[in-house]
C-alpha cells in the first residue's frame, strides 16, 4: 500500500440536512482511493481542520463524497455554513475496531435472541452501536440505553436514529 500523503485544500462549508460537510477536490479523493485501495464504502481519513487535528471518515451520499465537518473538528460547524475552511486530508489505514465493553457483551450474553441479531448485522452497523456505548458515561444511561438497545434488537421500536433491523 503506498504511503498515505497528506492533501491540502480550502472549501466552504456546505449543509446537507443537518449535517455540515465540505466537497473534497476529485484529485484529492483519486489520491486517498489509491491508497485506500478502494473507492467504495467508508473510507477513514484523519487531517486538520483550521490546524485542529480530526480523525473522520469520507462517506458517499446523494452522489457526492462528503468530508462531515462536525463540532468535534470544528466549533459551532452548523452555526458556520458558507465559511471557508482550511483542511487536510490523508487516509488513515489505523484499525478502528472498537471492543465492546464488558456491560455491553454481558447484556448480549443474557438475551441470546438479540445477540443472534447484533451477530447479523454489518461490521459497521455492530461498530456504530459499541462505538454509542463508549460515549455514555454514567450507570443510568447506560442501562437506559442498554434496555432501549435490546428491545431494538428484539425487533421493537427504534435505536440512535434506525428502525428495527
Amino acid at each position: 500500500m503506498p504511503t498515505s500523503i497528506s492533501h491540502h485544500f480550502q472549501a466552504q462549508i456546505q449543509l446537507i440536512g443537518i449535517n455540515p460537510y465540505v466537497l473534497v477536490p476529485d484529485d484529492i479523493l483519486e489520491a486517498i482511493f489509491e491508497q485506500a485501495g478502494k473507492n467504495k464504502g467508508p473510507i477513514p481519513v484523519k487531517g486538520k481542520v483550521n490546524g485542529k487535528a480530526y480523525t473522520q471518515t469520507l462517506m458517499k451520499y446523494a452522489g457526492y463524497w462528503r468530508l462531515y465537518i462536525n463540532l468535534a473538528m470544528l466549533d459551532q460547524s452548523p452555526k458556520r455554513i458558507g465559511e471557508l475552511i482550511q483542511i487536510s486530508i490523508q487516509f488513515d489505514p489505523a484499525d478502528r475496531t472498537l471492543t465492546a465493553q464488558g456491560f455491553f457483551t454481558t447484556a448480549l450474553e443474557a438475551h441470546p435472541e438479540a445477540k443472534q441479531v447484533f451477530e447479523s448485522l454489518s461490521k459497521s452497523k455492530q461498530q456504530e452501536l459499541i462505538r454509542f456505548f463508549t460515549f455514555l458515561k454514567t450507570e443510568k444511561s447506560i442501562k437506559h440505553n442498554l434496555e432501549r438497545m435490546l428491545s431494538f434488537l428484539h425487533g421493537n421500536g427504534r435505536f440512535m436514529g434506525r428502525d428495527k433491523p
